[in-house]
């Protein structure tokens, strides 16, 4: 365990009943749509979860942080192991985001090993390269996530990534949402738009704006690991998740 791991879980221990206090408030939410009684990792006792967060050059800081922030410190409140890696289609040793930040140690795309899909958004408000517009000219990437699609992934997306599943045909006829900015677009695609923060449609699950990538990871660890870890995360990360979740009663596929 390394020095920063060493502090978390410091912080996590410290909190305990800090944790039981947020549990309990957050549960009884009216903001948020019920999870599912039982979470959908337990389907399979004792596999890791595997989340593959998606980068591309031109992809924005905050969407594809605070997802991997989040479901990496997962591990704290669960006995089931978590795996998160940066992914990239085509496989290229580093990218770099909207505000420059170079990004290295990226995994190779492989869905077939994933148990959840993140796409952030980035550059929709251009439509020069690096960003989404570049990504959907070029195609490799909507057609990878095309390709994806399988029964247990999950294939999650948040603000202008959601135009990424767009391109991918993975959003028509579906309940979804994106940044206000782009729901245009996304409704002329086909996609069926939600009022809502989160928008779960079992295998797709959907995410508005930018920071609304807390939201779209908090809904994940609680739909696959618990309430009880969901509710420990924000204690630890000393964010109350903010918004309605639409979720539909269709069950993963």
């Amino acid at each position: 365990m390394n020095r920063r791991d060493v502090l978390r879980a410091s912080t996590v221990l410290g909190a305990g009943g800090a944790v039981g206090a947020v549990a309990g408030l957050s549960a009884a939410a009216p903001a948020h749509a019920a999870a599912p009684s039982t979470p959908s990792g337990a389907r399979t006792p004792g596999a890791p979860l595997r989340v593959h967060v998606v980068m591309f050059d031109g992809v924005e800081e905050l969407d594809f942080a605070a997802p991997y922030e989040v479901f990496s410190a997962a591990r704290f409140f669960t006995d089931r192991p978590v795996d998160v890696r940066y992914v990239t289609a085509p496989h290229r040793p580093a990218v770099r985001a909207a505000y420059g930040t170079e990004v290295r140690g990226l995994h190779p795309w492989a869905p077939t090993e994933a148990d959840v899909l993140v796409v952030p958004g980035g550059g929709y408000a251009r439509r020069t390269d690096p960003g989404v517009w570049a990504e959907i000219g070029r195609g490799t990437l909507p057609r990878a996530l095309a390709a994806a699609a399988r029964p247990g992934l999950t294939i999650s997306a948040l603000c202008t990534g959601v135009m990424l599943l767009s391109a991918a045909g993975l959003t028509k006829g579906r309940p979804c949402t994106t940044h206000h900015k782009a729901r245009a677009d996304l409704e002329q695609q086909g996609g069926v738009l939600k009022s809502a923060r989160v928008v779960d449609d079992g295998d797709l699950v959907t995410a508005g704006g930018i920071t609304s990538g807390l939201e779209l990871a908090l809904w994940l660890v609680r739909r696959e690991l618990g309430a009880d870890a969901a509710t420990g995360l924000e204690a630890m990360l000393e964010y109350e998740a903010r918004g309605t979740v639409w979720a539909s009663a269709a069950p993963p596929r």
